[in-house]
């Protein structure tokens, strides 16, 4: 099940595309498995068909998903093994926790991880290409 919520901080896109992903890795959805039409999901989701575009496109080149016009967005995402997601999960649990003794709701803390995400993208671009300030887009 996807959520998207439209007071969020974090663009609808990415709400879809990490919700994705997350449920790709986490094995929820199998190598194969059909994902919903663009039109579909936007639909059931109440967003524009190009906001759900951006999200396939992105999860595309991640190299998450296969689309083609034939057979529509499917699975390729080879599965990792259980017990890393179970370690993650984990972890994650223990963020949440920390959020609420913090304070913050999810749109704050979505915006906080995604902050730290591209801080650590960039340090990492910045090391592997010399001090580039190039910035690879998400």
């Amino acid at each position: 099940m996807i959520i998207v919520d439209v007071s969020a901080a974090v663009p609808p896109y990415e709400q879809i595309r990490s919700q994705v992903a997350a449920q790709i890795r986490s094995g929820e959805l199998p190598h194969g498995h059909r994902l919903p039409s663009i039109r579909q999901l936007a639909g059931d989701l109440r967003v524009a068909p190009g906001t759900v575009a951006r999200a396939y496109s992105e999860l595309e080149s991640a190299g998450l998903i296969s689309s083609s016009r034939a057979s529509g967005s499917t699975v390729v995402a080879p599965q990792p093994a259980t017990a890393s997601i179970g370690e993650l999960e984990v972890a994650v649990n223990r963020l949440l926790d920390e959020a609420v003794r913090a304070g913050l709701n999810r749109a704050d803390l979505l915006g906080l991880v995604q902050s730290v995400w591209a801080k650590r993208k960039l340090s990492y671009l910045e090391e592997s290409q010399g001090g580039s300030e190039d910035e690879e887009s998400e």
